[in-house]
């Protein structure tokens, strides 16, 4: 185990019909609430209603601020924080998956801020202050909702870069397994790749010499979300089981898992924000394209990690490590196969004619993340890998 500083300062309110009471925990910030939502699912799946009744109960002043993408992109950022600075808001809810939470979290960060908010994302400025943040989870995947975690898409450069910074941490956060009933299956599938990459790269890049208990939480939350991931695919409105996963992907993200790991990285991440600033795929379908091909390349030095999966994840365990290794590869890219996720940029439909540039953006992005080793031959080794 390695030093380590664990602080979740989040208020979580999770179970059945609990979004009914965003009012009263978000009251305390101030009158003036900035709402901020998609593009209009909250909707039809009745979450709206509920969020505005309880907010106005409260006798709260709502400014309605819709649109975001499921890449969250920098315009509409800059547009809103603008909006923001008008009204004269204290607070930023964001109600929707972790693509609402993370522009709320660009908004909050730009609030305090003169100049443009894409400096934060490039690493030119850290954040200091930030108005504070509330969500409504409707699509588990991210941990946005209790972490400092932020992405963001800058749709003239096709860049999506992202940050973590304690300032922006959600205060209070309502996860109601209910609203997450009608996620299309697709999306389900592409939560659940998310939720279990979050993982997977702790688990195998930390320097840790001795970690079981993270190795076995990571592995046993790997499992559950496996599981509970092929139940709500048959049964969507399996109410046990969509608490199950919600709970797994807040977890994922958290803190919990990673705590003690020392210094680990997001290789599969940095590649995936690239494929999904330049072509804007869903992130879960960025990282089931890039996962395999990421592990495959890596199995030489990630050998006994990769043999480990295989055996407490998938139950196997042959004599030979390397068989073993390769098994784990093979499981996860048949799984994300099962379900529904794309493995390759085939699968995905996404042109194959633009790998030097996409190299070019993973070197940015691993300079800016600070992840070495990945030099323009190894990413395109990767890269090719998953064609």
């Amino acid at each position: 185990m390695q030093d380590f500083i664990f602080n979740l300062p989040t208020k979580i309110i999770f179970g059945k019909d609990k979004v009914s009471k965003i009012g009263k925990h978000i009251k305390k910030f101030g009158p003036k609430v900035f709402m901020l939502y998609g593009e209009g699912s909250i909707k039809n799946i009745g979450v709206y209603d509920i969020v505005i009744d309880s907010l106005k109960k409260e006798g709260l002043d709502v400014i309605e601020y819709s649109g975001v993408k499921s890449n969250p992109v920098l315009s509409h950022t800059n547009k809103g924080i603008k909006v923001a600075k008008e009204k004269r808001v204290n607070c930023i809810l964001g109600v929707g998956g972790g693509s609402v939470i993370d522009e709320a979290k660009a908004i909050a960060t730009g609030f305090y801020y003169k100049g443009n908010v894409w400096d934060f994302y490039k690493g030119k400025r850290n954040v200091n202050k930030a108005l504070p943040i509330v969500s409504v989870l409707t699509i588990p995947a991210t941990s946005s909702e209790v972490n400092g975690g932020t992405v963001l898409t800058n749709e003239e450069t096709r860049q999506k870069f992202g940050f973590f910074n304690q300032h922006l941490i959600p205060q209070v956060s309502i996860l109601d397994p209910k609203v997450t009933f009608s996620i299309p299956a697709e999306y389900t599938a592409y939560s659940a790749v998310d939720v279990i990459s979050h993982m997977l790269e702790g688990y195998l890049t930390n320097e840790a010499d001795l970690v079981p208990v993270q190795d076995r939480i990571i592995e046993v939350l790997i499992k559950t979300v496996m599981e509970s991931t092929e139940i709500i695919l048959k049964d969507p409105k399996n109410y046990q089981e969509r608490a199950i996963f919600m709970w797994s992907a807040s977890l994922a993200n958290s803190g919990i898992p990673s705590a003690g790991l020392g210094n680990w990285s997001a290789p599969n991440h940095m590649f995936g924000h690239v494929l999904g600033g330049y072509y804007d795929i869903p992130h879960g379908a960025s990282l089931s394209i890039i996962i395999p091909a990421w592990m495959k390349y890596n199995l030489e030095e990630k050998t006994e990690k990769f043999a480990k999966l295989a055996r407490n994840v998938f139950g196997v365990n042959k004599k030979d490590e390397k068989e073993n290794a390769k098994v784990a590869v093979q499981e996860f890219k048949k799984w994300f196969k099962k379900i529904g996720a794309p493995v390759s940029f085939g699968d995905a439909g996404l042109p194959t004619n633009e790998l030097n540039d996409l190299a070019e953006g993973v070197m940015e992005v691993a300079k800016i993340w600070g992840i070495k080793g990945y030099s323009r031959n190894v990413i395109l080794k990767i890269l090719k890998l998953a064609l």
